[in-house]
Formats: structure tokens, C-alpha cells, sequence
């Protein structure tokens, strides 16, 4: 007694085996490789508010003036190949009304540059690929993949050490949901500098080693919680001189209330977040979701089919 099975039942049952085969690999495979910070990034981001800047023209500190922060960053793609790493390179730029038309980083208020290299699958700094300077933490110009709500420690460039930041509440950015983390920097001395000793109120004679001291009373980021990307950031930074061991500051080189991402950034940001996110969910819950429904429908319809027509081919040769 020979049983004869329907080429369309065994159709049936192999795809919805496949997908249920090719879900398990989206959820275990494909979307956990995904989640990868990229080393082929191309970004500008800007801050911009209103503030005090010591004009070197005037020797004196005006106040009420337009701040700009400009940081690009660009991924380093053939050395990120290599390592296996995500390699940054990033220009900041602070510029006021008066260097700000130049667009020469050389010629802005204050202009540095680093070298960033962290783990791209958790975001860790690693120590190698010349990176610059050797920084702590959890986040930095992102967040790690799949934010939580609890405290990070944010890298501060300018403090030169990690800052915790606290989970505060769910909001939203451009209509986006976000997560948003705040925290603050207490005034703390950074390094020195030599000036006239005049210009920080010291009796002194010529040059001395004045202390630069740094606080950022509020530092709120707002972040995508899937991909870790910052969709708005504010701060309020201040840098001053003080005189060799004195506990006052003697003159403002830079301060604000509120410098924020403009609404260029915030929007460019949140659609860069909206659309990772998008992927990430398609390749982790979307996908196998509807993949894993279809492929147990068609297996279970195969599988009836099967057993059906095997039914049959019994009762005809009876």
C-alpha cells in the first residue's frame, strides 16, 4: 500500500517551517548584529542660545550675546574596519556673533578636537586606535542600544571625568518619545592658565598661574530609548579665572543659561532616531512576529493537509 503526499501540502509545511526557522534567526542572529553603533558616521550637531563670552578685543566679559556650539562628528571607516571598533573623530567649536562669520575652527572662541573609540555593541570606550583623550563612562555622543531607566555616567569633555546622570521622566521630542536624563557639574578647578595677574585681581606682578574653574548647573539629554540617540541636549556651562587659591571668580570666560540643539538638530535627530529604530524593530519584533504567525499557520496547514491526503489515499486503496 503505497501513500501519495500533495506537492501543495508539502509546499505548505516547508515555507511555514522556513519561516519559522528564519524568525528565530532575525531574533537571535540578525537583529542582536544590528544593534551596532555605525562607523561610517557623517553628523553636525548645534548648540545655540544666549550668554556671556570674555572678548579678548575689549579685555573685558559682554554679556547678553549668541552662543554656538558646533560638533561634527566622522567616522574613521578604515580604521573602525580593522579594529572592529567605532572610531570617531570629533571637532567642537564654540563661536560668538563675531567669530562665527569666519567659519575657521582656528579662529572660533575655543576649538578642540578628539578621537573617540568605544565597543560598538556597548558602547564602552576601548583604549586603542589613538584614541583621545582616554575617557570614562557609559555614554557620550550616544547612549548605549535599548536605554534603561535608571542613572548613566556621562563623559563631560570639559570636566575631563564622568557625570552621573539620572533617569527623570518619559517626554517627548518632536513628537517622539524620549527618555530624559538630567544632572549638574558643581564648580571645579580644571587646570591653569598663565595671565596678567591684573586681570584676576591679583597684587602680583606679570604672569600667574590663574585657575580655570568649570560648572554646568543643568544638563538635560534626551534620548531615543531602542537606538540611544540623542534627540535634544541642553546645558549651562560656565568657565572662569580665578586668582592662585582664591575662592572667587575673578573673570567670566564663558557662561549661559541655556545653550540647546537648534531646531535643525533636534529635528534631524529625531528622524535618524525614528528611522534606526524603525529597522531595529522590524528586525526584532515586527518581523518575527508576523513571521512567526505565518509560518505556524502554514506548517499547522500543511501538516493537516498531509495527514488529510494520507487519510484518503488509505480509504481508496481499501
Amino acid at each position: 500500500m503505497r501513500r501519495s503526499l500533495s506537492p501543495f501540502s508539502l509546499v505548505l509545511l516547508g515555507f511555514g517551517v522556513f519561516l519559522l526557522v528564519l524568525t528565530q534567526l532575525l531574533v537571535w542572529y540578525v537583529e542582536p548584529r544590528a544593534k551596532r553603533t555605525p562607523t561610517d558616521v557623517d553628523s553636525t550637531t548645534v548648540f545655540t542660545g544666549r550668554g556671556s563670552y570674555f572678548d579678548t578685543g575689549s579685555v573685558s566679559t559682554v554679556d547678553g550675546q549668541t552662543i554656538t556650539i558646533t560638533r561634527r562628528v566622522l567616522g574613521d571607516v578604515a580604521a573602525g574596519e580593522r579594529s572592529g571598533k567605532a572610531i570617531w573623530d570629533v571637532s567642537t567649536q564654540i563661536d560668538t556673533p563675531k567669530t562665527r562669520p569666519l567659519r575657521d575652527p582656528r579662529k572660533s572662541l575655543q576649538w578642540t578636537t578628539e578621537r573617540w573609540v568605544t565597543d560598538r555593541r556597548t558602547n564602552l570606550p576601548v583604549r586603542c586606535c589613538e584614541e583621545k583623550p582616554a575617557f570614562e563612562g557609559e555614554a557620550y555622543l550616544k547612549f548605549p542600544f535599548d536605554v534603561e531607566k535608571r542613572a548613566y555616567s556621562w563623559w563631560d569633555s570639559t570636566l575631563g571625568a564622568a557625570v552621573p546622570l539620572e533617569f527623570q521622566e518619559v517626554t517627548r521630542v518632536n513628537g517622539r518619545e524620549g527618555y530624559r536624563f538630567t544632572g549638574s557639574v558643581e564648580a571645579t578647578a580644571t587646570g591653569t592658565r598663565l595671565v596678567p595677574g591684573v586681570l584676576v585681581g591679583s597684587s602680583k606682578p606679570g604672569q600667574v598661574p590663574a585657575e580655570e574653574w568649570y560648572s554646568n548647573a543643568r544638563i538635560e539629554l534626551t534620548v531615543d530609548q531602542r537606538t540611544g540617540r540623542i534627540m535634544n541636549a541642553l546645558i549651562a556651562p560656565k568657565k572662569t579665572l580665578r586668582a592662585p587659591g582664591s575662592p572667587k571668580d575673578a573673570v567670566t570666560l564663558l557662561a549661559s543659561d541655556r545653550l540647546e540643539f537648534t531646531d535643525g538638530t533636534r529635528r534631524e535627530q529625531v528622524e535618524l532616531a525614528s528611522a534606526d529604530s524603525g529597522r531595529l524593530k522590524l528586525l526584532g519584533e515586527t518581523a518575527p512576529l508576523w513571521g512567526g504567525l505565518a509560518g505556524g499557520l502554514l506548517a499547522v496547514a500543511g501538516t493537516v493537509l498531509l495527514i488529510r491526503g494520507s487519510r484518503r489515499a488509505e480509504h481508496s486503496t481499501e
